[in-house]
């Protein structure tokens, strides 16, 4: 089941309705999202930890995050931020 648009502001707070859109057209699931904003906020230490490359949609998440953040039309959240932290 594709996210909702509620989902994703969730994880990533206020977005462009577009950058939701593109998000939610992959099919990820909530920990798709949790999974690519981990790697994007602390990729190093992941891989540290023994944790595999992305692949499927977290790695499709974290391209379209990356040139989200980029074109300054996006800003990762710091770990800790928002509800999906609770999650």
């Amino acid at each position: 089941m594709a996210l909702t648009k509620l989902e994703i502001e969730r994880a990533l707070g206020p977005i462009e309705p577009h950058l939701a859109a593109e998000i939610a057209a992959i099919d990820a699931t909530v920990a798709d999202l949790v999974k690519a904003l981990a790697w994007l906020q602390s990729d190093e230490a992941l891989v540290n930890d023994g944790d595999h490359l992305p692949t499927g949609a977290v790695a499709e998440l974290i391209g379209i995050l990356e040139t989200a953040d980029d074109e300054d039309s996006f800003d990762v959240p710091a770990s800790g931020e928002g509800d999906w932290a609770q999650q």
